[in-house]
């Protein structure tokens, strides 16, 4: 453990780190509500705890998000082809009730479909999120009715899934509860929360972050390994946690992680494999043989190309990009000159395969939300990168009324569309880039400079290097002058004894 000496005193202050004092858009935007928090400020005495506050906006801020959908409710679903589009509403939720056999009562993964798709290609527990809320939809009424209640009925599961997901975030720094007033307020995360069934997987990797920085390493494991059967990215997680735990020398943690998820993956997944393997596999064979898709880089190559890769090489070389990044990530966490932290590695290995993923479907920024706001709590970049995204979540929509409206040609042509994936790249890329920069230099990491080592890092936080390469073996000696904090934790020089 780091010795007393090294230890700044603001690393044991109990107090929660108020943005309005530390971060100057938000203390900027605090003039809306009477301006930026006084010195006197009686904290803690108040029903309004930051937690609960934080939930009550996520909340408004979802029903705002179903309000956008309006247009569709009553017609944009099931009416014309483009209107759904042309007042960016599309949700897959109603298509799919009876797309998928949801409305005939059919089991997903057991009874075929009638169709092209002749089962439902996604995982198991999102597949079960799904026959859950058909078993609560009233199945009296015409088709559309149903199909109404459908999605309502999972607008409310989601709602609950998305309160999960900031009480999350604020807890799991313990010292930051109102960084998750950054996810409650994100323009996108509210625009795409009912496109699809992604927040039931985004809550569970975010209740497995905050028991991480609990140091409870096998609930951890058991949430990762649920949120794995729902949606395949959060596996990713595992390979920064292996490189942190390696430089640290704390394996034991990692094993029971990697031990919780496995066994729960298997819990969930076996029983199907068993009975219905041909249903289980179809999210793997579809997710393999389906083609270059919107809003990836691969798309725009397509689109310029008079000949364009085949399926084949473009799953070739998007797992090549990937892994190299992943090398890239590597080298980084263990060269660089205080050991980064869990929720860094965790942001930069997802949105890494985003990038480099042949599809890019809009919903998907609920993956990086969370992940951004602990790597990267700063109201300046956060927003860059989300008026990035809400460009993103305009252009498809557009793009596709342009291409469904026929001679009309009402929306974005192709080379808009293009500029529309080039900037939703353009944000992540700007916001990987700020995010490896404070991994570079850790004097500027907004959650370092009050002291903190790494809140969401769990037995991670605090505990010195076993193992390091290159520069980070080394103090490190920077260009940029910085008068705050200066916490020594991460290195080999701070202890010898053991964690």
């Amino acid at each position: 453990m780091p010795s007393a000496d090294s230890t700044q005193a603001s690393v044991h202050e109990a107090d929660p780190v108020c943005p309005t004092r530390d971060d100057a858009v938000s203390r900027a935007g605090s003039e809306l509500i009477g301006g930026p928090i006084g010195r006197r400020a009686l904290l803690g005495a108040s029903w309004w705890t930051p937690v609960r506050v934080v939930a009550l906006v996520a909340i408004g801020m979802f029903a705002l998000g179903m309000v956008q959908k309006l247009p569709c409710y009553d017609s944009g679903w099931f009416f014309g082809a483009s209107s759904q589009y042309t007042h960016a509403c599309y949700s897959d939720i109603p298509h799919l009730y009876q797309g998928r056999g949801f409305a005939d009562g059919l089991v997903p993964y057991f009874d075929k479909l009638p169709g092209d798709m002749q089962y439902l290609e996604y995982p198991v527990l999102t597949g079960l999120f799904m026959e859950v809320a058909a078993w609560l939809t009233p199945g009296s009424g015409s088709l559309q009715h149903q199909a109404q209640w459908y999605w309502m009925v999972n607008a409310g599961m989601l709602m609950a899934c998305a309160a999960v997901i900031v009480v999350c975030v604020s807890r799991t720094h313990a010292r930051r509860p109102w960084d998750g007033l950054l996810v409650a307020l994100a323009p996108a995360f509210a625009l795409t929360a009912t496109i699809n069934w992604d927040l039931f997987a985004v809550a569970l990797t975010a209740a497995a972050m905050l028991m991480w920085s609990r140091g409870r390493a096998l609930a951890f494991g058991v949430l990762l390994g649920l949120a794995t059967a729902a949606k395949l990215y959060p596996v990713f997680l595992l390979g920064p946690l292996f490189l942190l735990c390696w430089r640290a020398g704390t394996w034991r943690p990692f094993g029971k992680a990697v031990a919780g998820a496995v066994v729960a993956w298997l819990a969930v997944n076996v029983p199907v494999m068993l009975f219905a393997f041909d249903g289980w596999s179809k999210f793997y064979t579809f997710s393999q043989e389906r083609g270059v898709d919107f809003g990836s880089f691969w798309l725009v190559l397509a689109q310029k190309s008079s000949d364009p890769l085949t399926t084949d090489s473009v799953n070739t070389l998007a797992t090549a990009l990937v892994v190299l990044c992943f090398l890239g990530i590597a080298g980084l966490t263990l060269t660089a000159p205080r050991r980064p932290r869990f929720a860094q590695l965790a942001f930069l290995v997802v949105a890494a395969f985003i990038v480099t993923n042949k599809v890019y479907s809009p919903q998907y920024v609920l993956w990086l939300v969370p992940l951004a706001v602990l790597a990267r709590p700063k109201w300046r970049d956060f927003l860059i990168w989300q008026a990035c995204e809400v460009a993103y979540f305009l252009g498809i929509w557009l793009y596709l009324a342009y291409t469904t409206s026929g001679d009309a040609h009402k929306g974005l042509p192709t080379d808009g569309y293009q500029y529309a994936i080039g900037l939703h790249i353009a944000g992540t890329l700007y916001l990987c880039a700020v995010v490896v920069r404070d991994i570079l230099m850790p004097e500027r990491d907004v959650v370092r400079q009050a002291g903190d080592d790494d809140p969401s890092g769990g037995v991670l936080d605090g505990a010195p290097d076993k193992f390091v390469l290159g520069a980070g073996a080394h103090p490190p000696r920077h260009a940029a002058h910085f008068d705050g904090p200066q916490v020594e934790w991460g290195r080999e020089e701070a202890s010898d004894g053991p964690l």
